[in-house]
């Protein structure tokens, strides 16, 4: 079934390639440089990246993929030179008008399980009505151009239903079952006579299964309403309560609020399950002021509760055209923690440059009779964009803490775009 699967899918994305009327994309070159201390010795390393985005486009149909290729010319890795696809599907959009599809490596976005996997998709939509189904296998580690030889235990299935036929409302049910396949390992153990042994582990598949609704009211520029819940069917127990509302109905002032209440993600047949856990509430309020058209201050507060304690945090800062700065404190339970960040950019000479620089302070320990830790990290650069279709980017990096002690690091990035109709 691996193989035919394959085989179909190449085939598929071929004949689309070959028939395609529009080539678009992005083809991106990079080099990270950085540095690697162990006891006695340090390593640099020069990490370059070649990336590929490449969409081809027949009418209703398209290709679209993502692949990157990476290698160290310093040092040599284990697994170099690396080529990682992260997307390769064909894809089908509003057929007879209420039918959409994409078959090959593709992504799934939910908040359950979200990732790349090599299967596919397909859409109906109606009316305010759209069913979405999805079945893949996990895919291999890397991005290999592989697929699983293992569909039934190594998969993923889900189902959405959106509806949106009432105005202002958006109501949603969705299932996700995901199940995961450990590869075997072998490992030193002593037998019966303590004598040491190869012995090979295998892990039993572990699988997530949940069910969801969600429902949202928006009124434009009075106030918004989502409301999320998430059902454990392993366990059977819930697993999350999720809360969000903004009210915007007063000049120049916007009021948020948060609520979670969350349960750790065990996966079924773990042995983590076996484990004494205890479950949070969350819970965070905001608001924020604009000043004028240039200027806007926010503010948070919030609170996190644990089966025996609190944990407190809170954050201002002030959005501009220029930049941001912002304060975060955190204390109780969590640890105490002071940050500090400061990030700016500009554009001069209509888009050709385009200098940021961004500074970081922290301090922090895990409580009010630890020690305390400093982290100083610092990043400065600037992108050149001569064309609209080439740019280039140069960036510096600086960390420094009592582990990581002056830790340089450049990027440089090359970007192209091309758009090409036939």
């Amino acid at each position: 079934m691996k193989t035919k699967f394959l085989v179909i899918v190449v085939i598929l994305l071929f004949q689309t390639f070959v028939a395609a009327q529009n080539f678009n994309g992005r083809i991106s070159s990079s080099v990270y440089s950085f540095e690697r201390h162990d006891i006695t010795e340090s390593y640099q390393y020069l990490r370059t990246f070649q990336s590929l985005m490449l969409n081809a486009n027949y009418g209703k149909f398209s290709i679209k993929t993502r692949v990157n290729y990476e290698a160290d010319v310093a040092q040599k890795l284990v697994n170099d030179p690396r080529v990682r696809f992260y997307n390769l599907y064909l894809e089908g959009r509003n057929l007879f008008d209420f039918l959409s599809f994409k078959v090959g490596r593709v992504s799934l976005f939910n908040n359950v399980s979200s990732g790349t996997y090599d299967g596919g998709d397909i859409k109906f939509k109606y009316k305010g009505y759209n069913l979405h189904l999805f079945y893949g296998g996990n895919v291999p580690a890397y991005q290999k151009f592989e697929i699983t030889n293992d569909w039934k235990n190594n998969y993923i299935f889900s189902g959405k239903l959106d509806i949106t036929a009432v105005e202002n409302f958006r109501f949603a049910l969705s299932y996700v079952d995901k199940n995961y396949t450990f590869a075997g390992y072998e490992t030193i153990r002593l037998d019966e006579n303590l004598n040491p042994i190869q012995y090979l582990i295998r892990n039993h598949s572990n699988q997530y299964k949940f069910a969801s609704g969600e429902i949202s009211y928006r009124s434009p520029k009075v106030f918004n309403l989502n409301a999320r819940y998430d059902y454990d069917l392993n366990f059977s127990t819930t697993s999350r309560v999720e809360f969000s509302g903004r009210y915007d109905n007063v000049k120049d002032w916007g009021f948020s609020l948060y609520y979670n209440y969350r349960a750790p993600k065990i996966r079924y047949n773990s042995i983590f399950a076996v484990f004494d856990f205890a479950n949070t509430h969350e819970i965070e309020g905001g608001a924020e002021y604009k000043i004028n058209s240039s200027l806007t201050v926010v503010g948070k507060f919030g609170d996190v509760i644990y089966k025996d304690d609190n944990s407190q945090r809170f954050t201002i800062g002030l959005n501009s055209t220029l930049g941001s700065i912002s304060y975060r404190k955190t204390f109780g339970y969590a640890g105490e923690l002071d940050a500090i960040s400061l990030y700016t950019a500009r554009t001069f000479f209509e888009g050709l440059l385009t200098p940021s620089i961004g500074l970081g302070y922290t301090s922090y320990k895990l409580s009010a009779e630890s020690e305390t830790s400093k982290i100083i990290s610092l990043l400065a650069g600037f992108n050149v964009r001569p064309f609209k279709v080439l740019s280039f980017d140069l960036q510096g990096q600086f960390f420094n803490n009592k582990i990581y002690k002056n830790d340089y690091r450049l990027l440089f990035k090359l970007n192209y775009w091309f758009n090409v109709n036939i």
